[in-house]
């Protein structure tokens, strides 16, 4: 005995919109395998538990649109938001991490200005005392290096005058000596020359420590002002640990290169102080990861429907927005992916970031394709083939196969609408001599 199981015709589907005509094509083959499973279950339960059963159930295949899809789950983000940071100078004040303390629930909705979170001021406190401490030695060694270059110039100058005057009482001696024997007079010359030196000498040096002084003064200056500046800097940052809104909208928590969220505890780092984010609900992208099988398949541009698991019976017509040229490794994982992100074309106030989404990627559609159940295939020694019922025989018919999708693979050559294939392998199938396509024809 025999199971006869042909496929429900596909009607024509005239001026049907193309996300109709999706639904109803995935609609078709969704009722094609319920109805071979309670085929095969009344089968079953009318001739009872034979372990052959399944060997006679025929089927005819299927002639009509061929759709090959690629599925895969994602998230929904954003496609544009604004970064909640926090502090931007940690590294000028040698931090690099920092504790999150405090941070309201992901999901308020807050307004400019508004506070989202507290950092951690230990490290910083610490930093600003020592910083506070240098600072206040700058500032003595600046009023030091005042007074001693103010009592150094001060004593110079002293030292100037009394040489002027030491000048100008060997030159009145050397006047008064004009009626003196020739040696006192050469010597009130010497002593005269001697004093134009010494004060000559005596204002060079003088010069000397001035500009000697200005630059001591210039250095404590530049101390100063550099110790200065730095504790300024962390008293600007410091202010930044309390962190606000930069506008209005939603929070999202940032997600961390390892896939976990910010929140309370969460580290900092002054390479990515990013703790939040305030998503545009406009504009949404389900973000998904392809395997490397399945990633050559993918290209910009195909045309998704995208489901969201919080909403069953929501679907968002979307498109393929990137595909990333370089794979990665996910945590906790071994196998390669490739990041991809799907644009939707629509906007609804129930999508949130993320959510769950289920992407179904339209790879390739075809009409006019003969297909057949992937269970009814058979593959030996790089030769495909099905078996066929033909009157009282059976056929073991080679058969020429394209795509492949979840349920059903074309057949390009070996079979025609009318044949009746077996769904699984007959009995003493092993025995049958394969038949070859006739390539002449």
């Amino acid at each position: 005995m025999n199971i006869v199981f042909s496929y429900i015709s596909k009607p024509k589907w005239g001026t049907q919109t193309p996300h109709n005509f999706d639904t109803m094509n995935k609609r078709q083959y969704l009722i094609t395998a319920i109805l071979i499973v309670i085929a095969t279950a009344l089968w079953v339960a009318l001739s009872g538990p034979s372990k052959d059963s399944l060997n006679d159930i025929l089927i005819a295949p299927l002639y009509g649109n061929f759709k090959v899809s690629v599925t895969v789950t994602g998230e929904l983000q954003a496609e544009n938001s604004v970064k909640i940071l926090g502090p931007s100078g940690l590294r000028s004040i040698r931090i690099y991490n920092v504790k999150i303390t405090d941070l309201i629930p992901e999901g308020s909705i807050v307004d400019s200005g508004a506070y989202v979170a507290t950092l951690d001021r230990t490290e910083a406190a610490t930093r600003l005392r020592d910083v506070a401490g240098e600072l206040e030695k700058k500032i003595a060694q600046y009023t030091a290096t005042q007074l001693d270059t103010t009592l150094d110039l001060r004593g110079l100058r002293d030292n100037l005058v009394n040489l002027r005057y030491s000048k100008e009482e060997t030159k009145l001696r050397l006047d008064q000596s004009k009626f003196e024997p020739p040696a006192v007079i050469r010597q009130a010359e010497i002593d005269l020359e001697k004093a134009n030196r010494a004060y000559t000498q005596a204002i060079e040096n003088y010069d000397l420590k001035q500009k000697q002084s200005a630059a001591k003064m210039r250095e404590a200056e530049i101390n100063l002002a550099k110790q200065q500046r730095s504790k300024n800097n962390i008293d600007t940052v410091m202010k930044q640990f309390v962190v606000m809104a930069p506008k209005s909208g939603m929070l999202i928590y940032h997600r961390e290169w390892s896939g976990s969220k910010r929140k309370v505890g969460s580290m900092l780092s002054s390479w990515e102080p990013v703790v939040a984010t305030l998503p545009d609900l406009s504009s949404m992208v389900s973000e998904t990861y392809i395997n490397e099988i399945d990633i050559s398949k993918i290209k910009e541009g195909q045309h998704v429907t995208v489901g969201v698991d919080a909403f069953p019976g929501k679907e968002f017509m979307a498109q393929v927005m990137q595909v990333a040229n370089i794979g990665e490794q996910l945590p906790n994982t071994e196998a390669k992916v490739f990041k991809v992100l799907i644009k939707l074309h629509e906007s609804d106030s129930v999508l949130r970031p993320s959510m769950t989404t289920s992407n179904e990627i339209l790879v390739s559609q075809q009409d006019r394709i003969l297909s057949i159940p992937i269970e009814c295939l058979h593959i030996t020694d790089s030769l495909s083939f099905v078996f066929i019922k033909a009157g009282m025989k059976t056929i073991k018919q080679e058969v020429r196969t394209g795509n492949v999708n979840e349920m059903f693979v074309e057949v390009m050559g070996g079979i025609k609408k009318s044949d009746q294939i077996f769904l699984s392998s007959p009995k003493d199938g092993d025995e049958i001599l394969v038949t070859l396509i006739d390539t002449n024809k």
